[in-house]
């Protein structure tokens, strides 16, 4: 007796288009690539044009685009997506579509080409933390966990259907940068587990709880400043979860010192005020508690451990550290673009 639909279906691989333009991405390309294939082929990618890179400003690919290069995929870098690129992607004949990091917002046209659509990998627990920097901002609101979510595209901001989320904890000490490589990871069961339902057609889609939404924005240097009257836990988050950009700032000795990670300690001191360091870091007052700071970088220096900073710099107790407003991250509704 033969196959039945259903069971063709289930063992057919999906003819993916790929788009995105950061390294987040590289494992679940590399997992497609290799152990993935039987599920998904990516037939081609489409990312960002080369930009200047470096104090240099030479012209350089992405590590997208390189990773699509040297497994002879076509790659596409159109500046804005016209009618032309969405004939392109409609020649590709693809299944499906899957988008992480592309930096373009994809036009319902392109939404509905593929197939089965085109799904989205979001660096945050929908419905929170919809917007552009979702992992950044989760971390410096004091979350202690985060994840991937994968999604059906749709017009409105991060408001498609789910079909399930990969969790991931924030430790103590994480940062913007840790996290990024755990949600990079995580991305891989995900789809391990969910691109055979797409490509059976029994993937499930359930609703966002629209109601319980919050929103972050795309990140400036203005953000990385402290105020020191406020919980050390606050402070701490904030310096993490904006490592390595845009990084908080703070000034010592009259000079700018960009700040790589921070943690707590009990204790109290006036806000801003130097009381010493411990060998793990250099220790401020806060509205409550302590602010260890554990690693600092000079200007024009490296990154280092608040121990090795301390030994070219050394920083006198009593030195006051001065406070600016911290603007806001996270909101209840969009932020104004």
């Amino acid at each position: 007796m033969g196959e039945s639909v259903a069971q063709r279906k289930v063992v057919s691989t999906l003819k993916i288009v790929f788009f995105g333009s950061d390294p987040i991405a590289l494992p679940l390309l590399a997992w497609l690539g290799g152990a993935g294939k039987s599920v998904g082929e990516v037939v081609a990618v489409f990312t960002q044009p080369d930009r200047p890179v470096g104090r240099g400003q030479k012209v350089t690919p992405n590590a997208i685009k390189v990773w699509a290069q040297s497994h002879d995929l076509p790659v596409y870098q159109p500046e804005k997506l016209t009618t032309d690129t969405q004939q392109t992607l409609a020649a590709l004949q693809a299944d499906v579509a899957l988008v992480m990091a592309y930096g373009h917002i994809l036009k319902q046209d392109f939404i509905d080409t593929p197939r089965l659509g085109t799904l989205n990998l979001h660096t945050s627990l929908l419905p929170q933390y919809r917007g552009a920097s979702p992992i950044q901002t989760a971390i410096a609101a004091g979350e202690s966990v985060t994840g991937v979510t994968l999604m059906r595209i749709v017009r409105e901001l991060d408001a498609g259907p789910v079909v399930a989320v990969e969790r991931v904890a924030i430790d103590a000490i994480d940062t913007a940068m840790t996290i990024e490589t755990k949600l990079a990871a995580a991305c891989v069961p995900l789809l391990a587990q969910h691109l055979p339902e797409l490509a059976a057609e029994r993937i499930v889609f359930h609703e966002q709880a629209h109601s319980q939404a919050t929103y972050c924005r795309r990140l400036t240097k203005g953000d990385g400043v402290l105020d020191f009257c406020v919980p050390a836990t606050v402070l701490a988050a904030r310096v993490n979860g904006l490592f390595p950009w845009p990084a908080c700032t703070i000034t010592l000795q009259g000079q700018p010192v960009k700040l790589g990670q921070a943690d707590v300690m009990a204790g109290s001191a006036a806000p801003g005020v130097v009381i010493g360091s411990d060998p793990a870091g250099l220790l401020i007052g806060t509205g409550r508690d302590l602010l260890r700071l554990r690693k600092l970088q000079r200007p024009g220096g490296r990154m280092l451990s608040a121990i090795d900073f301390m030994r070219g710099w050394p920083i006198e107790p009593g030195t006051v550290v001065p406070s600016q407003p911290m603007p806001n991250l996270v909101s209840t509704t969009p932020f104004r673009r």
